[in-house]
C-alpha cells in the first residue's frame, strides 16, 4: 500500500464507532485461555454504551469472565463508497445477574445465529473503544505477473 492510500485512512470519533456497532450485530470475542489467545463469534448488540451478548457455559463464557481484559473488533463495508471500518473495544466482560438487569436484557433484540441453550447474558463493558474507515483496496492493486499463471486443478 503506498503512502496515499494510508493517509486515507480515518480514526473515527467514538460516536461513529458506537453507530457503527448500532447496525452492526456480529463480531469476535477475543479472550484469553489458559496460556493462549482465542476468538469466538459473537451476536451482540449494543446497550446503554455497553455490548450484550449471550452464551452457553463452555470455554468462551469461561474465558471472558475472569479478570483478564477482552477485546471485540466487529468490521463492516459499504459498498456504495467502497469503504471498510473496524472498531474494536477493549474492556472487562461481566455477567448479568441482577434481576431487573436481566429482565431489561431479555427485551433486547439479541438473537444469536446459533440455536441450542444460551442461557448467559454478557455485558462488556469497555474501557477503550476505537475505530478506522478506510478506503478498500482494487483487488487489481495486488495481482502481480504470475497472478494469471496457470495452476494445477484442485483435487
Amino acid at each position: 500500500m503506498t503512502d496515499e492510500h494510508a493517509s486515507h485512512v480515518e480514526d473515527l470519533p467514538v460516536h461513529t464507532c458506537w453507530e457503527l456497532l448500532r447496525d452492526a450485530g456480529v463480531g469476535r470475542l477475543a479472550v484469553w485461555v489458559e496460556d493462549h489467545p482465542d476468538i469466538f463469534p459473537i451476536n451482540f448488540v449494543v446497550d446503554h454504551g455497553t455490548l450484550v451478548f449471550r452464551s452457553a457455559e463452555g470455554t468462551k463464557l469461561a474465558a471472558a469472565l475472569t479478570d483478564v481484559p477482552v477485546a471485540v473488533e466487529i468490521d463492516g463495508y459499504d459498498a456504495s463508497s467502497a469503504q471498510g471500518w473496524s472498531v474494536v473495544l477493549k474492556g472487562r466482560a461481566e455477567r448479568i445477574q441482577q434481576i431487573q438487569e436481566l429482565t431489561d436484557t431479555l427485551d433486547l433484540p439479541l438473537f444469536p445465529w446459533q440455536s441450542g441453550r444460551k442461557g448467559s447474558f454478557v455485558r462488556v463493558v469497555p474501557g477503550l473503544v476505537t475505530g478506522r474507515r478506510f478506503p478498500v483496496a482494487d483487488p487489481g492493486e495486488w495481482r502481480t505477473p504470475v497472478s494469471e499463471a496457470r495452476r494445477a486443478p484442485d483435487e
